[in-house]
């Protein structure tokens, strides 16, 4: 099972959305738990920011003994120290991943809301960061769901879909429902 984690304030309905289409692409069920409190412990007056490995550490925290992953969703500009900004952040070698749709919204960027553009970027962070909890590393394949997003452009571009390779990865580690 796939478990949502909503961190701090977050649409509720943004969640709901995301649900079974996280159920449809992984084969897995998708369950909505109890959220956590505004993560005040990791943010960055300097950047103005919130430090996502922090936030993460919480979630792989969390113990839910029936998820099998764990998706943390904030509506939190997040960042790790090397780059300015990051659309999420995953546990390699756990379980636990989390995204954040505060830039995925366009009226970050001073455009009208696209309700639908955005449960996409919100669909594909997602399964791109579940992704990397499954072992899999970043693709080359600009349309792969794998493939890093340095801007929303690069979002915007990719499916939330995996590539073939990265389709037949997963089988091999037989976490992949086809």
């Amino acid at each position: 099972m796939i478990c949502i984690i909503p961190v701090g304030e977050i649409e509720q309905s943004n969640l709901f959305d995301l649900k079974p289409k996280l159920k449809e692409v992984f084969g897995l069920e998708v369950e909505i738990k109890e959220g956590l409190d505004k993560p005040d412990y990791a943010y960055n007056p300097e950047r103005k920011q919130y430090f996502s490995t922090s936030i993460l550490k919480e979630i792989a925290k969390t113990s839910y003994k029936d998820c099998e992953r764990v998706l943390g969703v904030v509506d939190l500009d997040l960042f790790v120290p090397s780059l300015n900004f990051i659309f999420g952040e995953a546990d390699i070698w756990g379980k636990s991943c989390i995204i954040s749709v505060s830039r995925l919204h366009q009226s970050f960027y001073g455009l009208p809301e696209d309700q639908e553009l955005f449960q996409q970027r919100v669909l594909k962070e997602a399964v791109h960061e579940l992704g990397h909890t499954f072992g899999l590393s970043h693709c080359p394949d600009p349309k792969c769901v794998m493939h890093f997003s340095n801007s929303l452009k690069d979002t915007d571009i990719k499916s939330h879909n995996f590539c073939k390779n990265c389709k037949n990865l997963l089988k091999e580690q037989k976490k992949f429902k086809e």
